[in-house]
C-alpha cells in the first residue's frame, strides 16, 4: 500500500491516528502526545506518513488523502479512529470525516488549515508556492530561506520545553518543493467544501490567539459549528499549539477520546 510503515504504539484501547501539519513527518511531530494517551487513558496511537508527506517515498496528491487514510483505518482494523490534527492534518482530518464518516469517532482540530474557506486556501497554495520557488534561486534562495528559518525557529523555541524545542527544529528542516506539494489542490478542495458532511462526533476545535474577528478564526468557529463542537483557545497560543501548549492539546485529545468512547 505504502513505502512508509503504519506504526501503531499502545496495546489496548481506543485508536487514536495522529495528522501532523504540513508536509512534515508523523514520528515526534507531538511531542509528549503518543506517551500521554498510552498511559492515560490508554490508546492505540497510530503513526504514519502518508504519501507525499514526512519520510514516505510514495507521491501523493492532498485531494486523495482521505482515499488513502480510510484504507490505512480499514488496514489497522482498530475500529475508528480520533483523529488529531495540526494545521494542513487538521484539514486531512475533516476530509477523511467528511468522504468516510464511519472512520471517524473524534475529532482535534489544531489550527486547522481552513479547508472550509477558498480564498484562505488559495493564500496557503500561493505562499507555500512563492517560498519554494525563493528557495530554488540559485546561491541565494537557500542562504535567505536558511536566515529566515533561524530567525523563526528561535522565536519559536523561546519558552519552550526541551521536546517541543527539538520538534520546532525538526519541523523547520523542511523540503519546500515537498511542502509546496502538500498543499497543492487545496483550494479546489475548499471550492467544493460542504459543513453539512461532517459527521456529529465528539470534537474540539482548537484556534490560536488571534482577533474575534480574524478570518482564521471565524473560519474555525464555522467547523465548530458543523461538529457541534466547542471552540477553544489559550492566552499565547500560536499556530503551533501542540508546541507551546502540549499539556492542554493532550487534556483536550483525551477529554474527546473519552467522551468518543462513552467512558
Amino acid at each position: 500500500m505504502t513505502s512508509d510503515p503504519v506504526r501503531v504504539h499502545g496495546d489496548d484501547g481506543p485508536p487514536v491516528l495522529l495528522l501532523p501539519g504540513g508536509a512534515a513527518a508523523a514520528e515526534g511531530f507531538f511531542p509528549g502526545l503518543v506517551e500521554g494517551l498510552v498511559a492515560d487513558p490508554g490508546c492505540r496511537v497510530i503513526v504514519h506518513d502518508r504519501p507525499g508527506t514526512g519520510y514516505s517515498s510514495e507521491p501523493g496528491r492532498l485531494a486523495d488523502a482521505a482515499d488513502h487514510l480510510h484504507a490505512i483505518v480499514a488496514d489497522v482494523a482498530l475500529g475508528p479512529v480520533v483523529a488529531v490534527g495540526q494545521s494542513l492534518g487538521g484539514a486531512v482530518a475533516t476530509l477523511l470525516a467528511a468522504a468516510h464518516p464511519d472512520d471517524v469517532a473524534g475529532l482535534v482540530l489544531l489550527d486547522m488549515t481552513p479547508v472550509n474557506d477558498a480564498e484562505i486556501s488559495a493564500q496557503v497554495e500561493q505562499r507555500a508556492a512563492t517560498v519554494a520557488r525563493a528557495a530554488a534561486i540559485p546561491v541565494l534562495g537557500p542562504a535567505l530561506l536558511r536566515g529566515t528559518l533561524a530567525l523563526t525557529a528561535r522565536s519559536m523555541k523561546r519558552g519552550l520545553r526541551p521536546d517541543c524545542a527539538a520538534a520546532v527544529d525538526a519541523t523547520l528542516d523542511m523540503d519546500t518543493d515537498q511542502l509546496a506539494r502538500s498543499v497543492d489542490g487545496l483550494t479546489e478542495l475548499a471550492r467544493g467544501w460542504r459543513d453539512e458532511a461532517l459527521p456529529r462526533v465528539p470534537a474540539a476545535v482548537v484556534t490560536a490567539d488571534r482577533k474575534p474577528g480574524a478570518p482564521i478564526r471565524r473560519a474555525h468557529e464555522r467547523v465548530a459549528a458543523a461538529l457541534g463542537a466547542p471552540v477553544l483557545t489559550w492566552p499565547g497560543a500560536t499556530h503551533s499549539v501542540h508546541l507551546d501548549h502540549p499539556d492542554e492539546v493532550l487534556a483536550t485529545v483525551r477529554d474527546v477520546v473519552r467522551r468518543s468512547a462513552g467512558r
